[in-house]
């Protein structure tokens, strides 16, 4: 059963990894993305090592979240949601993909495994994590506070409703293409510029 859970994850995992240049949107390649490392993490879990699992599930949620609210917030594209291509340098890429697989594969494949079996007594979490959070957890917990601070304030810097109304009100989005139909929503009221002039 663990074989084909991992297996499947692994499917998974590569799928959606696929799918990060296939959106059309970099709000949809974050989320996917998010989704390829979780499914990573679930394959660490399955594979004896939660601490690395759960941990990359964590980081990775949090990193992929925090890049799509900023997206949202001061892409120029609309909430980073219209239509782009997400492949740049096709020939480059693709040529580094492969060389970085095959060298990949090969030291997989070449590389002696070692074979140091864990006594089943030993808890091999708390000990790993003394290890890496035993001298810096007050860093760790400064990052932890900052972080969170960062995605506060990008969904209220993002948030429609704003200090003189609604943000959106009296603005126009951008067209998916030049001089064509402003995309998203349309406000009441017309176009034309907000004036926040005269508020109390």
């Amino acid at each position: 059963m663990t074989d084909l859970l991992v297996a499947l994850l692994a499917a998974f995992a590569v799928w959606t990894g696929w799918r990060v240049f296939r959106v059309d949107s970099m709000v949809r390649a974050s989320f996917s993305l998010m989704l390829s490392f979780v499914a990573v993490g679930g394959i660490g879990v399955l594979l004896s090592a939660p601490y690395i699992g759960i941990a990359t599930v964590f980081m990775m949620a949090v990193e992929m979240m925090v890049m799509a609210i900023f997206m949202v917030m001061f892409m120029m594209n609309p909430a980073g949601l219209n239509p782009m291509s997400m492949v740049h340098q096709h020939r480059i890429s693709i040529g580094a993909g492969l060389l970085a697989a095959l060298a990949l594969g090969a030291a997989v494949l070449l590389s002696p495994l070692p074979s140091n079996p864990v006594l089943s007594e030993a808890d091999v979490v708390a000990e790993l994590g003394h290890e890496l959070l035993g001298p810096s957890m007050l860093i760790f917990e400064t990052a932890g506070v900052a972080l969170l601070a960062t995605m506060l304030g990008a969904v209220i810097l993002s948030s429609r409703q704003g200090r003189f109304g609604n943000s959106d009100e009296g603005s126009r989005p951008p067209g998916l293409t030049p001089e064509g139909e402003p995309a998203g929503r349309k406000p009441e009221g017309g176009g034309g510029h907000h004036h926040h002039g005269g508020h109390g």
